[in-house]
């Protein structure tokens, strides 16, 4: 159960936050605060899992207030403003909320909570990958489920900053993970790094140029820090033009 503060000045900011709290199994709120200073306070003895912090505070801003702090919890930033955003992200924050906060946007950032280091938002299959391909599967977090998606199906997947999209040949799926997380899990005889933004499953490149990789009617980019790897990964498995 992780224990959340939420600092927050606005009324309905505030009630909206608390609501969204309780609604979410594994959450539990143990203070409020509408003022940084007495949060302060309450924060040089006790500890919490997660902080929701408004920017613009009475007193002192939600950004000193972070500053102050020796030990920091994960923190979410909730404001109406997006000029503080450089400056949060400065501070390692978990996430930026802009107001008004969405149920579903604030379950994207409990997410990234819940991740940590990112490994959470994909589970392999305990079997070992390169022994059985075609049965070979991951677990990969969208919204709050956990969806099943066979490694063989996987056409490419897509870097879109702190998530990855991963497309296959019915649907896509949009995980909040990084490309080079799965760069080092899935197996490296049968997916390959083409450009800083995308990876391919090796057996599904359908043509490819100095420049380009296509699979099916999708051309994607062709890194120059990737060629060299993935031209020799294409012709060692006789990918026909």
């Amino acid at each position: 159960m992780k224990k959340c503060l939420i600092i927050e000045d606005e009324p309905l900011a505030l009630s909206l936050l608390e609501s969204y709290v309780r609604q979410v199994d594994g959450l539990t709120l143990v203070k409020s605060y509408t003022n940084a200073v007495e949060a302060f306070t309450f924060l040089q003895s006790k500890a919490v899992d997660l902080l929701f912090l408004d920017i613009e505070l009475p007193q002192i801003s939600g950004l000193d207030l972070l500053k102050s702090l020796k030990n920091r919890p994960p923190v979410i930033m909730t404001t109406a403003y997006r000029d503080y955003a450089v400056d949060a992200y400065d501070l390692d924050v978990v996430d930026y909320l802009l107001k008004p906060v969405t149920f579903e946007r604030f379950l994207r950032s409990i997410s990234k909570v819940y991740q940590g280091s990112q490994s959470a938002s994909v589970e392999m299959a305990a079997n070992p990958l390169t022994h059985d391909f075609d049965r070979a599967y991951i677990f990969l977090r969208e919204d709050r489920e956990m969806v099943k998606v066979y490694l063989k199906d996987i056409l490419y997947i897509e870097s879109l900053r702190d998530y990855v999209r991963v497309k296959t040949h019915d649907r896509q799926i949009i995980t909040y993970q990084k490309i080079s997380y799965l760069e080092q899990k899935l197996p490296e005889n049968k997916f390959i790094r083409v450009h800083r933004s995308f990876m391919v499953a090796i057996e599904k490149v359908t043509a490819f140029t100095p420049l380009s990789v296509q699979i099916g009617e999708k051309t994607l980019p062709l890194g120059r820090n990737y060629k060299q790897q993935a031209l020799k990964a294409f012709h060692s498995e006789n990918v026909m033009l």
